[in-house]
């Protein structure tokens, strides 16, 4: 009889489930930052594309630190990939208390570059790392039930931007800011970012409290290099990453798949108060639906997966994701909010899929392989830019077509993995 294959090593399962908590804890960080682009074109006074900076400066970072993440890795260990990036992130989120104040902007920005830049590292090394943790055949799974705890966090951070920094918003519009005596407005101003700054100060403690448990538990380093491995080895390594299609096209699948995830999160809530009115954070709770949805919808996906492949479930679920971003174009009302809320489940198990099935039968290459794939959450930050473009000069209705476009990258991808590596 076939001996059943693990799906955690046993001697492993302590770093699984630390792990798990650092997923769970980067998507808090993650996802009280969609709310932020609301929160300073009204705190601010700017235009969308403006505000729409602050996903520039979060997944710009991500694209900056995973090549570093990549080396760190290399030379010494997945865990001090893991430390460095905590460490980071968790300074990054202190530093929010100067910038709020400050009351600059772009203090901000850099805070919030600093915080991702962290998440970056630790994520180009938790990532890989979970699927190492056992056999390679339901590596994908694995790391599916690791991100599964992702949307956990998803959920408390838009619970925290939606309960601590969304109803302390004043409820003045650009006009009658512009109307305010100087002095009112800075004091407005004031409460404000300080409703920004609590939540993520109180999230840097809480990652401070993660490193320090991931340092004192001991984990093993046996996958770290020898430090006289040679220039050429790693320049080896890009020329056989770039000449692997399979790879290079899992790259562009998630650059469009993050652009996607991004670009229907930021906009829900204005999209909802265009569609049916009403305050942000009365609009903010179709946005918790969506992220309720999406963890709902990922435990599902990773279930499903250990009987179906899992590039089918992407390629139908990117699909059906197309289908509800034209809908909700082109119907702007409640059925048109439903759609936007059930696109969190197109959503679901894409990051992890696509992540997992680029990275097959990779070798040694995995860690900047894993790199590659984080870089390519420069999605998030640059297509954004073209949906506000399109919020600022038509409607936010109709900037949903840009995620459709997305979607439609990520089933390519899904069947190009069915046709030519699944036959």
């Amino acid at each position: 009889m076939t001996e059943l294959k693990p799906f955690v090593y046993r001697d492993k399962r302590h770093i699984f489930l630390l792990l798990i908590i650092c997923f769970a804890a980067w998507g808090v960080a993650a996802n009280m930052t969609d709310p932020l682009v609301k929160v300073f074109s009204k705190v601010f006074v700017m235009s969308q594309v403006e505000a729409a900076l602050v996903q520039f400066a979060y997944y710009g970072a991500y694209f900056c630190l995973a090549l570093p993440a990549a080396f760190i890795n290399r030379r010494y260990s997945y865990k001090t990939g893991v430390l460095t990036g905590l460490g980071l992130a968790t300074l990054g989120a202190f530093a929010f208390y100067p910038a709020s104040q400050v009351m600059d902007y772009h203090f901000f920005l850099m805070a919030l570059f600093m915080l991702a830049a962290g998440l970056s590292i630790l994520e180009t090394s938790a990532n890989p790392f979970v699927m190492s943790l056992g056999p390679e055949d339901n590596a994908t799974q694995r790391l599916n039930l690791a991100q599964a705890f992702n949307p956990v966090g998803t959920n408390i951070g838009v619970f925290l931007a939606t309960t601590l920094i969304l109803p302390n918003l004043n409820v003045a519009d650009a006009t009658a800011r512009a109307m305010m005596p100087l002095e009112t407005l800075q004091q407005v101003q004031a409460e404000e970012l300080t409703a920004v700054m609590f939540p993520y100060v109180a999230m840097a403690c809480i990652l401070f409290i993660i490193w320090l448990l991931i340092l004192l538990i001991k984990m093993p380093t046996a996958n770290s290099v020898n430090p006289q491995e040679t220039r050429s080895n790693i320049q080896g390594c890009f020329g056989r990453l770039y000449a692997n299609k399979h790879y290079r096209y899992g790259v562009i699948a998630q650059f469009f798949n993050v652009a996607a995830q991004v670009c229907i999160w930021t906009y829900t809530i204005q999209y909802v108060q265009e569609a049916i009115g009403g305050t942000e954070t009365q609009a903010s709770r179709y946005l918790q639906y969506s992220l309720l949805v999406f963890l709902i919808a990922r435990f599902t996906m990773t279930g499903i997966m250990s009987r179906f492949n899992p590039s089918k479930l992407m390629l139908i679920l990117a699909l059906t994701g197309s289908i509800l971003c034209v809908y909700a174009a082109s119907v702007p009302d409640i059925t048109g909010i439903w759609a936007v809320v059930m696109l969190s489940a197109s959503l679901s198990l894409m990051f992890p899929t696509i992540y997992g099935v680029a990275l097959q039968k990779l070798g040694e290459d995995t860690k900047f392989g894993a790199a590659g794939l984080v870089m390519a959450i420069l999605g998030g930050a640059i297509v954004p830019l073209l949906q506000g473009s399109l919020v600022d000069n038509f409607t936010t209705a109709l900037s949903y077509l840009v995620p459709a476009g997305c979607f439609l990258v990520v089933a390519a991808y899904g069947y190009f993995d069915i046709r030519y590596y699944r036959i």
